[in-house]
């Protein structure tokens, strides 16, 4: 009969499967010190079994929150040495403004991890039951629905690869006893024992007094995530159909159908509308807000909800998410038209061309040229005439006309001369502007260095 260390190796041999370039987040604690141990033997295994040898790296992140973390980069480089293993380091830098320091030290290291990634390489983390089982507990905590009670998937796409989550059946307990038989040195993190922290707080005062009553309480825990996550996947394949018919080919999403499904159906469609869109999970009461607020606002309104680091709008009877833009209204850029204008927030580059551009007429000697964003005075107050129309019209009902949406209209470069408006780039020019066609003109040209959706 095989014994725990070696249904380790049959375990990790299995959730790997055929992949051989494999990048393992290693602390240098327990967890990852046994899961990198157990792959250095698979290495070695595969190695006897078949020419091609396995790829194996390790990376530690540098969260620089105790006074210890450049002696256990240290530690980390030594045992990566003495397994012979491909090591490096990254020190990330936290940002702490929105969820406190645990949930900025794990963003900080999943987005290091997912920039350190190769071509066809899978990540490993040392997750395993007991973690499992406090991810349930935070989730309950927080009033999570079924999908963050599923906690944490064995397996998930991430990065445009893999992650893979090969401990998650395996307890603290286990792990202990085969460091130990193995002789192996792991650091211990002293900030674990403060239980200022969430999950410090379950693991050092909750799940001991759990364990004590219930022995088997992380291994049923785990089953109802495994079942809630069941019940995500069967709503996902439900969905799906639904969901394709309401996402438009630029990424929004259709409110009309939504208004004659239930508020269940309504906010489960959102909430993968979302995720797809690389979202976190909202609450209930946001989607709640962001339907009556945004959805459902009076139809002259240009409503607006902020979702982390995104935020929602409507336009043309459709959701956006969208980034959030820097606000641009009232700036001012004046341009040498013989040098290239590199415009604010990404909005990419202007220059002059011989083609492939708007062609304007050139401004004379006596003409300051000016870029600006958002109409102000006059143009936003009164009427614009246009080339191609006979009547002038207000900024407003141009902007309408040529369905250019709300975030983008202050976000169009406006090409003055003087206190002259000459061109909205890349949608109008106006009669002061027009080019005659005995003149040679100017062709302005917009290299868009970014995507502004």
């Amino acid at each position: 009969m095989a014994n725990i260390h070696d249904l380790l190796l049959m375990t990790l041999a299995e959730q790997i499967g055929q992949h051989k370039k494999i990048l393992v987040g290693f602390s240098g604690g327990l967890d990852s010190t046994v899961l990198l141990h157990l792959l250095v033997r698979l290495r070695t295994q595969s190695h006897q079994l078949s020419s091609e040898r396995m790829a194996l790296r390790a990376i530690h992140i540098h969260h620089g929150l105790n006074l210890k973390a450049d002696l256990w980069v240290e530690h980390c480089r030594q045992v990566c040495a003495d397994w012979q293993v491909n090591f490096r380091t990254e020190k990330v830098q936290l940002n702490t403004r929105q969820n406190g320091i645990e949930a900025a030290a794990r963003n900080a290291r999943y987005h290091a991890l997912q920039c350190e990634l190769q071509q066809d390489e899978v990540l490993i983390t040392a997750q395993h039951l007991d973690d499992q089982a406090e991810t349930f507990l935070l989730a309950l905590k927080r009033g999570s629905g079924p999908a963050g009670l599923s906690s944490m998937p064995a397996r998930m796409p991430f990065a445009g690869t893999t992650l893979i989550r090969p401990l998650l059946n395996v307890s603290r307990a286990e792990l202990e006893e085969y460091a130990q038989t193995q002789k192996l040195q792991w650091v211990e993190d002293d900030s674990n024992q403060d239980d200022r922290y969430d999950r410090n707080f379950l693991r050092l005062n909750i799940m001991p007094l759990l364990h004590q009553r219930w022995p088997h309480f992380p291994q049923a825990v785990s089953r109802s995530a495994s079942l809630c996550g069941e019940q995500e996947q069967l709503l996902d394949e439900l969905l799906q159909e639904s969901l394709d018919s309401l996402i438009t080919a630029e990424g929004s999403i259709s409110i009309p159908p939504l208004e004659h499904c239930s508020e269940a159906k309504r906010n489960a469609l959102l909430r993968r509308w979302l995720n797809q869109c690389g979202v976190k999970m909202p609450a209930r009461e946001q989607l709640q807000r962001i339907w009556s607020e945004v959805a459902l606002a009076r139809q002259d309104a240009e409503p607006r909800f902020r979702l982390g680091h995104s935020d929602i709008r409507r336009y043309r009877q459709q959701l956006w998410l969208l980034p959030q833009y820097q606000k641009l209204a009232g700036t001012i850029l004046e341009w040498d038209l013989q040098q290239a204008l590199t415009l604010p927030d990404g909005l990419g580059t202007l220059f002059c061309a011989k083609e492939n551009g708007i062609t304007v007429r050139k401004p004379t000697s006596n003409e300051q040229v000016t870029i600006r964003f958002g109409f102000q005075g006059n143009s936003a107050q009164g009427n614009i005439s246009i080339v191609g129309r006979q009547h002038s019209r207000h900024s407003k009902k141009l902007w309408q006309e040529f369905g250019v949406a709300p975030w983008l209209r202050e976000r169009t470069p406006l090409l003055y001369y003087n206190e002259k408006l000459i061109a909205a780039l890349g949608v109008f020019i106006t009669k002061e502007g027009q080019n005659l066609p005995d003149d040679e003109g100017i062709s302005v040209q917009w290299k868009k260095m970014a995507l502004h959706i």
